[in-house]
C-alpha cells in the first residue's frame, strides 16, 4: 500500500470517530435540554395546581356558607310568621239520653281541639262555647285557659247538658220524626303566640261548627267546622 493510500484510510477512520463522538455529544445535549425543559415545565405547573386546589376549596367553602345562610333565613321567615290557631270540635258523643213526649234531654260530651301550627306556643284564656238548636241557645261549656305547644294540637274534653223542649222549639217534633236534630256551636278564643322566645303576638280564633243528633242511634253525626 502506498503512503498516500495509508494516510487516506487513517483519515477516514478518524473522521468516523469524530462524527460518532459528535453525534453522542449532540444526543447528550438534547437529552439534557429535554430534561431541563421537563423540569421547568413541572416547576411551572406545580403552582398552578396548588392555585386551582385553593380556588376549589374557597368556592366549596363559599357554597357551604351560602347554604347555611339561606337555610337560616328561610327558617327565620317561617318561624317569625305567625298563623292563627284553629279552635274546633273534634268529636262528640251523647250520654244520659232521654226522650219524652214534649222534650229531648241528653249530655253532649265534646272533644275540643286547639291546633297550633306556629313555631312558638299559643297561650289562650278561658273560653265559653255556646251550643244552639236552630238559633236558640241550649247549653254552654267553658274551656279552661291553657297552652297549645309549638306545632301541636291541644285536646280538651267538655260536657254540656242539652235540654230541648217542644214548647219552646216547635220544629223539634219534625226534626225528631226525620231522625236528625241539628246542633251548632260557636266560640271566640283569644290568646298570644310566643315568637322565638322573645316577642308575643295576639291571635284570636273563632269556632263555628255544626252537627246532628241521630235519634235512632243516639249518636252525633257529621261534625263540620269552618
Amino acid at each position: 500500500m502506498s503512503r498516500k493510500a495509508h494516510f487516506s484510510t487513517k483519515f477516514q477512520f478518524f473522521n468516523k470517530q469524530y462524527h460518532f463522538r459528535a453525534s453522542a455529544s449532540e444526543r447528550s445535549t438534547v437529552q439534557q435540554s429535554s430534561t431541563s425543559t421537563a423540569t421547568s415545565a413541572a416547576a411551572a405547573t406545580a403552582p398552578d395546581v396548588k392555585n386551582k386546589r385553593v380556588k376549589c376549596m374557597l368556592y366549596t367553602l363559599l357554597f357551604i356558607i351560602f347554604q347555611i345562610v339561606a337555610t337560616v333565613t328561610i327558617f327565620a321567615v317561617i318561624a317569625v310568621k305567625v298563623r292563627t290557631p284553629k279552635f274546633r270540635v273534634g268529636e262528640a258523643k251523647l250520654t244520659n239520653y232521654i226522650v219524652q213526649p214534649s222534650a229531648l234531654r241528653a249530655t253532649l260530651n265534646a272533644e275540643f281541639t286547639v291546633k297550633n301550627t306556629n313555631f312558638g306556643p299559643y297561650k289562650y284564656g278561658s273560653t265559653a262555647v255556646d251550643f244552639f238548636y236552630r238559633g236558640t241557645k241550649i247549653g254552654e261549656v267553658f274551656v279552661p285557659s291553657s297552652k297549645a305547644g309549638r306545632r301541636s294540637t291541644k285536646k280538651i274534653w267538655g260536657s254540656v247538658d242539652v235540654d230541648l223542649a217542644l214548647s219552646s222549639n216547635p220544629q223539634l217534633s219534625g226534626d225528631y220524626s226525620a231522625g236528625l236534630v241539628p246542633i251548632t256551636s260557636s266560640a271566640k278564643m283569644s290568646g298570644r303566640v310566643e315568637v322565638m322566645l322573645v316577642t308575643k303576638k295576639s291571635r284570636s280564633t273563632d269556632m263555628n261548627c255544626s252537627m246532628y243528633i241521630v235519634t235512632a242511634t243516639q249518636t252525633i253525626w257529621n261534625i263540620v267546622c269552618e
